[in-house]
């Protein structure tokens, strides 16, 4: 098939012209440090976008997450139940602080963590007091059960709504689930500030703590004066130009997302293949990767090491493997499926809990053909689809055209 004659991103920044305008105010008033116009206003709109009590702007999501894992209490040993689908900065965190992650499976409704897993992992690892969830590709997670889970067991949930700004569940914004909760500006982002994230939380005790540690812990005094160990992870007033120039297109662009998932789904009719799922009548994605799972009986042999992959054609059969290398032989850009934690090299020791209780067990039911690990199926079957608002609808057509030729009987 014809390759594209400009690349086409999985996710790539969409910017609009009012960036500059805050970028220059930045630079002509001197404020290019990690203070100024543009951090206090980014604060202010992201409290009244998200509905939070308090927003603290810091370098990147990760900051915000290590921040909230701080005020969560989390000390060396302690066991830190955490997403295993999803991308490693949810839970590195956790390590940084010297807890120990312990990862709880996915389910198939919405692709985040299992809340029956959850529970079962309290009753596995009773002392465990803090759960850090992630709602991924922009996906709420079943956050009404999760809480419930952290209330019935005392554990402070920190949500990692780095993927799904502007998302809600039951018409609440997420990023307000947890007691502590992480937004992230990321270049590839819904919407960015090339870098950048945020602490939100309606503890105003908290979010003061966390800014101070931000600045190094700096105490007031006339010198520098230091109490406790302090990070240097405030945002710049540069960046937070940026992204005070992109929230008035936040909607915009989640608009842009939502039309090309229904253009895959409407595209992929007929095909042994699902969209990553949602309930609409409990949540409203912000649509920020559109995924696809292919049906089981429709893949054809695969096979992983920790870095290559391969495949043997079947007839009538595709994989990832084989759709991920036809898109990039055309110049698009897809992605596997985040590969779950329990299955990285750093962390394949650590404790994995499905809902059939320890998953290390289960993990032979599913190279055996069951599904107890369920994050480990989605990964294999599943992958990232061109979803870069700034695809045309014409190329994404093409984008199609080139997964139904996998499928094809000859």
């Amino acid at each position: 098939m014809k390759k594209f004659e400009n690349r086409i991103y999985l996710s790539s920044p969409t910017m609009h012209g009012e960036e500059l305008k805050y970028i220059t105010e930045a630079y002509e008033t001197n404020w290019m440090s990690t203070v100024g116009e543009n951090i206090n206003e980014v604060e202010r709109i992201t409290c009244q976008k998200v509905g939070c009590k308090h927003a603290v702007a810091l370098s990147c999501g990760t900051a915000a997450l290590h921040l909230a894992v701080k005020l969560a209490g989390v000390k060396p040993d302690d066991k830190v139940f955490c997403s295993d689908m999803t991308f490693a900065a949810t839970l590195n965190p956790v390590v940084y602080e010297g807890g120990i992650p312990v990862f709880i499976d996915t389910e198939y409704d919405t692709w985040n963590m299992d809340p029956v897993a959850l529970e079962k992992a309290f009753e596995l690892y009773p002392e465990a007091r803090v759960v850090v969830m992630a709602n991924l590709y922009g996906t709420p997670a079943k956050l009404d059960e999760i809480k419930a889970v952290c209330q019935k067991h005392s554990a402070i949930l920190i949500e990692d709504a780095a993927e799904s700004l502007g998302a809600t569940y039951k018409g609440v914004q997420t990023g307000t689930f947890g007691k502590y909760n992480a937004i992230s500006f990321n270049g590839n982002k819904i919407i960015t500030g090339s870098s950048g994230g945020m602490l939100l939380a309606d503890d105003e005790a908290a979010a003061n703590k966390a800014r101070k540690w931000s600045t190094q812990s700096r105490e007031n005094a006339p010198w520098y004066q230091h109490e406790e160990v302090g990070y240097n992870y405030r945002m710049s007033n540069v960046i937070a130009g940026v992204v005070r120039g992109q929230y008035p297109h936040l909607e915009e662009h989640i608009a842009q997302k939502k039309a090309i998932y229904m253009r895959y789904k409407e595209g992929f009719r007929g095909l042994p293949v699902k969209m990553n799922p949602y309930d609409e009548r409990v949540c409203e994605p912000n649509f920020w990767l559109s995924c696809m799972i292919i049906d089981k009986d429709a893949m054809c042999k695969q096979v992983r090491s920790d870095s290559d992959a391969c495949y043997v054609k079947e007839k009538g059969k595709s994989c990832p493997t084989e759709i991920l290398e036809k898109l990039a032989q055309c110049n698009a850009e897809g992605r596997p499926i985040w590969k779950p934690m329990h299955m990285q090299p750093i962390y394949r020791m650590n404790g994995f809990v499905t809902r059939q209780g320890d998953g290390r067990a289960s993990t032979n039911a599913y190279i055996a053909g069951g599904v107890s690990d369920v994050g480990m199926d989605i990964f294999e079957r599943g992958l990232c689809l061109p979803s870069d608002n700034k695809m045309t609808a014409e190329q994404q057509d093409r984008i199609i055209e080139i997964v139904k030729s996998c499928f094809k009987e000859n």
